[in-house]
């Protein structure tokens, strides 16, 4: 009869950070061991707190299924020396437990072998599970991680208990000096004895009693309407902020908000610097009145119920006046000196060991900005891109850019407003660096946007250019971010530029710093890398709006000019879509593969219309120039669905072409003449997308 299994791992309160990936490893590791096993299973459920890690298998099967699979042995020609059965062959037989007679003959790609149909039984649950569980314990991995007593083992925080039950059977599992039973304790402060579990059904259930609501989505829930209320109480709003819901999800084991407030003094501080004082350090929530503006007052999510809130409250406000006056000393006193006065203490501040200094990373950047403006049709912006060059980095050396890095940019605006810099150049300070994450606000104007695109750029090609790129999933400078950033600035504003001339230009200005730099041997040149890396992004963002070949033909086709890239990729998508996709593609697929096969025999060069004697590859010349104006005309105007269609008219002469000419004629002059025609053909077409990559039969 299926059961249900339950693992838990009880420990020291864990960083909020390990909760969610150590759930997601777990619950991987577990599966991926039952279905080795071929067990079959149900619902898989996560549960974590701060003090417990826990998975839930429903409906495991007692067995696992049983197999019948084909097995090679030996070749033929090694089992049998003149028709006599040799020592593989009755080893291989006695492996498979059939006489040497019984087994069969089985042909493949690298000839005779012989072969056997073994039946597999499937194994019992329970006598899998041990293994399944200890290796999934012993495997899972943390940032970071620690030893307590005399163990050798080491795991995020000390492990209290096991929990491992299949059914009401407990699982005997042992990691470090703790073995698995079937007890472990509620919340540290309104339940902290050991409970004693009876089955994994049980579990939820259990937990809600002795004050531990184990469902993170469901503890999220709670959090959310718990402060949601507070806050209408306190007579404002949540200032939205999901990234601090989802750490105090996995703080707190049983959500309790308190209101406090702090002295109305303060906010006459920017908002930001409010706003990041409460969460950074204490994990409160903000809240704002009707109209948007931050309100003297904060919720404070606790661990338990306080019987007397006035004192708990009283405690968060302490702390927060602490964290406040911290933060107005920095801002008075950075205000003291004009964010200009600054700048020159960027000399002594280093970027990277091979590259020097902030200094030297910002006139590289104001230089590619000016270049950038000047590429977009934007040079009236080049006195606003000088100055907030300049200031941009200064607030680096600030002390409150030092207490909360997160800060950067924000100050540097509030810094350069209260310096008497214009408006525009403060806010190109901050704008500079949006988006500063997934899903983050874009620049409102273009000067922000253009530094931005240029220090991103210079960070991109100066990391790739000494060798600091990406390896399989590390990305510890945030690479793939910033190329991701690249893409959405580009595309939301609707630059026109070339993406291949501002790689060069960037590692143009970077060269004389790469001097000493050694790169390993057979390294591909960084231009090569770096476009290559930023077309894996496109692949990535374009997921969504395309099939994957046929993005992979628009991105084939070209992308130096991102914005024509996007424009050709939604018109070949919204072609997929249409039922005469699939013949036209198959059609103009023929055309490219032809031409990439005899690209090396037969240079390119004009067609001669006097070789031209077939009436069918008379016409498709006719029909081709007669649409190479048609083509060119609505890819001037980025009409790439009217250019699409217009191709698309070659269609049944292309078919008349293949029918009725032999393009492999034995003239060798005749047949030259027809692949150039074929190459006219393709490299029209490749004005949208590269056909040959589109998956569709011919």
């Amino acid at each position: 009869m299926p059961a249900d299994l339950l693992l838990e791992l009880h420990a020291e309160e864990l960083p909020a950070s390990f909760i969610g990936p150590a759930l997601d490893d777990l619950a991987r590791m577990i599966t991926e061991g039952l279905a080795a096993a071929r067990l079959k299973h149900g619902e898989v459920r996560r549960f974590g707190t701060p003090r417990r890690l826990a998975i839930l298998v429903k409906e495991l099967a007692d067995t696992g299924q049983d197999i019948s699979k084909e097995q090679l042995g030996p070749s033929v020609k090694a089992a049998f020396v003149n028709g006599v059965a040799q020592k593989p062959a009755i080893m291989f037989a006695q492996s498979v437990k059939l006489p040497v007679e019984q087994l069969k003959r089985i042909t493949t790609p690298k000839g005779e072998y012989l072969g056997a149909q073994v039946e597999e039984k499937g194994r019992r649950a329970a006598e899998i599970l041990p293994d399944v569980l200890s290796k999934a314990v012993h495997e899972l991995k943390f940032r970071k991680s620690m030893r307590w007593g005399d163990v050798e083992q080491s795991f995020a925080r000390p492990l209290h208990s096991i929990i491992a039950l299949l059914g009401s059977e407990v699982v005997p599992v042992t990691f470090a000096d703790v073995k698995s039973g079937r007890q472990t304790r509620g919340h540290r402060f309104l339940a902290n004895a050991w409970l004693t579990l009876d089955r994994p059904a049980d579990y939820e259930a259990a937990m809600d009693k002795v004050h531990v609501v184990a469902d993170i989505a469901k503890r999220r829930a709670m959090v959310v309407d718990r402060i949601s209320a507070a806050a209408v109480k306190a007579g404002g709003k949540l200032l939205e902020d999901n990234a601090l819901i989802d750490q105090v999800t996995n703080l707190v084991e049983l959500p309790s908000p308190v209101v406090g407030s702090f002295e109305p003094k303060h906010l006459d501080l920017p908002p930001e610097v409010l706003v990041q004082e409460m969460k950074s350090h204490q994990r409160y929530f903000s809240l704002l009145d009707p109209s948007g503006k931050l309100l003297p007052k904060f919720i404070a999510v606790s661990n338990t119920p306080v019987r007397d809130e006035a004192l708990s409250v009283k405690g968060y406000e302490r702390v927060l006046q602490a964290r406040l006056s911290d933060g107005r000393f920095f801002f008075d006193e950075d205000r003291r000196s004009p964010l200009a006065e600054r700048v020159p203490k960027l000399e002594r501040v280093t970027w990277l060991k091979e590259l020097g200094s902030i200094a030297e990373k910002v006139e590289r950047f104001r230089a590619l900005a000016l270049w950038l403006a000047q590429q977009t049709g934007r040079q009236a912006l080049e006195p606003t891109l000088e100055r907030a060059a300049t200031l941009c980095k200064a607030d680096l050396v600030t002390g409150m850019v030092g207490e909360f890095p997160e800060l950067q940019g924000v100050m540097g605006r509030e810094y350069a407003l209260a310096s008497g810099e214009p408006k525009e150049v403060a806010l190109a300070i901050f704008e500079h660096y949006l988006p500063r994450n997934a899903g983050d606000t874009l620049p409102t104007q273009d000067a922000g946007a253009i530094l931005g695109l240029a220090d991103r750029l210079d960070t991109l090609c100066c990391l790739f250019a000494i060798g600091k790129r990406p390896t399989g999933a590390a990305d510890p400078t945030g690479l793939r971010r910033i190329a991701i950033a690249i893409v959405n600035l580009t595309l939301a504003k609707g630059y026109r530029f070339s993406l291949g001339q501002a790689v060069e230009k960037a590692l143009e200005l970077v060269a004389p710093k790469l001097k000493d730099v050694k790169l390993k041997p057979g390294q591909p040149p960084a231009k090569v890398e770096i476009l290559e890396f930023i077309r894996g992004r496109l692949e990535q963002l374009w997921a969504d709006a395309a099939r994957a070949d046929v993005a992979n033909a628009v991105l084939s086709a070209g992308f130096d000019d991102l914005v024509s890239a996007r424009l050709r990729l939604d018109a070949m998508a919204k072609r997929v879509g249409g039922a005469d996709f699939a013949p036209l593609a198959a059609t103009f697929k023929r055309v490219a593969n032809i031409v990439a096969k005899q690209a090396k025999d037969v240079q390119p060069g004009p067609v001669e219309a006097a070789l031209l004697k077939d009436p069918p590859e008379v016409a498709l010349h006719a029909a081709l120039e007669g649409v190479k104006g048609q083509v060119a005309a609505a890819v001037a105007r980025d009409d790439y669905p009217t250019a699409l269609g217009a191709m698309a008219s070659l269609k049944p002469v292309v078919d008349t072409f293949f029918e009725k000419v032999m393009v492999m004629a034995e003239d060798k002059q005749l047949m030259s003449n027809r692949v150039r025609l074929l190459m006219d053909v393709a490299g029209l077409f490749n004005r949208v997308a590269d056909f040959a990559q589109i998956q569709s039969e011919i």
